[in-house]
């Protein structure tokens, strides 16, 4: 029987690389992507080369409430039932605690929060049951953020929407988890400063960013294994051990 996984923000990071193993395991893909669509279709391309799968690709903005009708309607016309939802596209707002709007602090929410919580409302009774949805949250959603307080609060919101979620999933026999990525090294985290990078990996106990396939490895667990419900599991590699 096929399987098919949604991933929010699939043709990048984490997303990418979440894309990858999933379809490495067999799933077919959904993936949005907010812009580059030239990125989007090589993800697409690599992905059915290697390993044989559908992948469908769809160019839906977390910030525009119009993209929850946009998926809503392309599932629905295409007749599939998601068996994984990974809710992984995010926003930040790096403008100081003096600076910041409210429009760039409602954007930040409505992107991070807002949008999760609305389109999985809207598609909630596509997923089948016994299917799994995954948040991505943040080691900045525990720790205290120094350079975005709008991406620290929203993924701590993330994290207790996780926890709440389970009692509200659970009549459509859906589990609902959440990974915490530390520092992880996607094309953006490599483009910043050495003594920057050095400075991160001194925190870190094992002495390195995470490789992005090591983490899709645990985004794979949470969807495939049926007992994980209600977890924020953290993937840091001992951030602020040392």
């Amino acid at each position: 029987m096929e399987k098919y996984a949604l991933i929010t923000g699939g043709t990048k990071g984490i997303g990418r690389a979440v894309a990858f193993c999933l379809g490495k395991a067999g799933y077919n893909l959904v993936l949005t992507y907010a812009s580059d669509p030239d990125v989007a279709e090589q993800a697409c391309g690599d992905l059915q080369r290697q390993f044989g799968i559908k992948v469908l690709i769809l160019k839906a903005d977390i910030t525009q409430k119009e993209s929850i009708d946009t998926i809503d309607t392309f599932l629905q016309k295409k007749g599939l039932r998601p068996d994984a939802l990974v809710f992984n596209a995010g926003l930040t707002c790096r403008d100081s605690f003096e600076d910041i709007s409210l429009t760039d602090w409602e954007r930040v929410f409505f992107a991070n929060v807002h949008f999760p919580v609305f389109l999985l409302q809207r598609i909630v009774t596509l997923i089948n049951k016994g299917g799994s949805v995954v948040f991505t949250g943040s080691l900045m959603g525990i720790q205290p953020h120094s350079v975005s307080l709008a991406y620290g609060v929203t993924k701590s919101a993330v994290h207790a929407l996780v926890k709440n979620l389970v009692k509200f999933l659970a009549p459509y026999e859906l589990r609902v988890n959440a990974v915490a990525p530390g520092f992880i090294d996607t094309e953006w985290q490599k483009t910043k400063p050495a003594e920057i990078r050095r400075n991160i990996e001194n925190k870190v106990s094992l002495g390195r960013f995470c490789d992005p396939q090591e983490l899709a490895e645990v985004y794979k667990m949470l969807i495939e294994n049926s007992y994980f419900n209600g977890e924020v599991v953290v993937v840091d590699g001992g951030y602020s051990y040392k």
